[in-house]
């Protein structure tokens, strides 16, 4: 069924590899590991998390002095995407990277005349990799110039030492500014879409389904191929991952920090999680697209067609590795306004129909998917061709398992100390989703199938509906009556339906 970005409180999923480790920490009377000290110059955060016991908690300004570089250290760069990830829900990125400035440069006597030029060469490369890698990984975190003019700040005191950071700081600016600009052009598109898909909601094209010629062109009249269709649904699941930032799981859950006074590090202005929105919104639309298509025909022969051209999508889907497009087709086929359609059904070969339902089955969690998702991402780990490293999850499972991840321990424990083992299994769920959508879609695009993906008209549920019952008379009275009412209130409309008869024949 169409999804939303939080599930509702009484739906429960049980994250996936939420470890036993993660889930005995959830407990106040758990055992801390803390290293009150700090880490020392040739130890930090890699041996916690690598060699020696794992870091489940820590104080703040603890954790921000493990991502601090040193002549000697340099955090793992797990512990960066992990940390880097998590403190914003404690610290804006803009005092975080203030405090991290702060720190080097009293740690490495940067305020000092003369240098120590010797030592600042060892220390240079490293804040220079680390400023490089929040750029690469949270590039939208700079799009405020505060945060750029830190980093130009923290360059600067080290250029003496060595011109060549210069050039590096330029370089790695020119990526940044093109990484914001092509967001920014992301931005807007998904705008201009959100408003053609909106403005392509119409029940009034019900009132046509027994007219010849059709008033709007069906998906198999602009493409019959399965695998086809399958590759553009691709295209489309791969641009929308392409926007989403790994912040965006942060941000659309986060809450006030009960054991402190202040209010949450980001405002809702600030609170952006437009491209995860953009994303559910693509899998409703898909899911109602492929209602509308089967419930659109009036012949019961036409019906069950569309359901087995449907059918062989999906099948052609789940090859590729696109569970999401996969799920939004199977839940589309599933909604009530199709599956009452008996006798269409029964014309229709289902075989395969209940063979992929059995995959994306929701029975232990589902199940049968995680293995499938298991299965392709190992695929797309050891793959040659491009074409086999796609692997698209179900994006509101990944959404759901966030969510409960979060609502199943506490950010802090009762001593104040941020909760760590929870933000390293946050991250590995995000992480591995960050490595999914890296990957550029291997397939030739199709503009007009695109075009029609983004644009046909769909019914909303109550225009389903009445095409439903236009299709297949109502069953009972309770159907009846609602069949009644809906034509009352579409079809009813005769000066708009000439209208729109009008402008389509235009």
């Amino acid at each position: 069924m169409p999804q939303t970005v939080c599930p509702a409180a009484g739906t429960m999923f049980t994250p996936s590899g939420f470890s036993p480790h993660l889930a005995s920490t959830c407990s106040e009377a758990d055992p801390v590991i803390e290293d009150e000290g700090g880490p020392q110059e040739a130890r930090g955060p890699g041996a916690c998390l690598a060699e020696g016991p794992p870091i489940t908690s820590a104080s703040l300004d603890t954790l921000i002095q493990h991502l601090v570089p040193t002549t000697d250290y340099y955090p793992e760069k797990a512990y960066v995407f992990t940390f880097l990830l998590s403190a914003r829900l404690f610290i804006s990125p803009p005092e975080l990277l203030a405090r991290l400035c702060e720190t080097c440069i009293k740690q490495q006597q940067l305020d000092q005349s003369p240098m120590d030029m010797a030592k600042v060469r060892k220390f240079g490369p490293k804040i220079l990799q680390l400023l490089t890698e929040w750029t690469e990984t949270f590039p939208t975190d700079f799009r405020e110039e505060k945060m750029v003019g830190l980093f130009k700040d923290i360059i600067h005191r080290i250029a003496p030492c060595d011109e060549a950071y210069w050039k590096t700081l330029n370089k790695v600016l020119q990526t940044l500014s093109q990484k914001l600009a092509a967001i920014a052009q992301g931005e807007e598109c998904i705008v201009k879409v959100n408003a053609s898909s909106v403005s392509s909601i119409s029940d009034k094209l019900v009132a046509f389904k027994t007219k010849s010629p059709p008033i709007q062109k069906e998906m198999l009249s602009i493409c019959n191929d399965p695998y086809t269709l399958a590759q553009q649904l691709t295209h489309i699941e791969l641009e929308h991952l392409s926007h989403i930032g790994p912040e965006e799981f942060v941000q659309a859950f986060v809450q006030k920090d009960k054991l402190v006074s202040t209010q949450p590090c980001f405002s809702e202005q600030k609170k952006k999680t437009t491209n995860l929105e953009a994303y559910v919104r693509w899998f409703n639309r898909l899911c109602y697209l492929v209602a509308t298509e089967i419930c659109m025909p009036a012949k019961k022969k036409q019906r069950a067609q569309v359901i087995e051209f449907f059918i062989d999508v999906a099948r052609e889907c789940f090859n590729i590795g696109n569970f999401n497009s996969l799920m939004a087709i199977i839940s589309g086929m599933n909604m009530s306004p199709v599956s009452r359609l008996k006798k269409t059904w029964g014309k229709a070969k289902t075989a395969k129909f209940f063979i992929l339902e059995h995959q994306m089955d929701p029975t232990g969690n589902f199940y049968n998917y995680r293995t499938a998702l298991r299965g392709a991402a190992h695929r797309s780990q050891t793959a040659n061709s491009n074409r086999e490293k796609i692997v698209i999850p179900f994006f509101s499972l990944l959404i759901k398992d966030i969510y409960f991840l979060n609502e199943g321990c506490a950010n802090r424990l009762p001593n104040g100390h941020v909760h760590f083992a929870k933000f390293v299994e946050l991250a590995r769920q995000v992480g591995e989703f960050m490595t999914w959508k890296q990957m550029e879609c291997p397939f030739e695009t199709d503009r007009s199938i695109l075009h029609y993906l983004h644009t046909a008209p769909i019914f909303s549920e109550d225009g389903l509906y009445l095409a439903s019952y236009e299709s297949e008379s109502p069953e009972n009275q309770v159907e009846k009556d609602r069949w009644k009412a809906l034509r009352s209130n579409i079809l009813g409309k005769t000066k708009e339906l000439k209208e729109l008869r009008e402008h389509h024949g235009s």
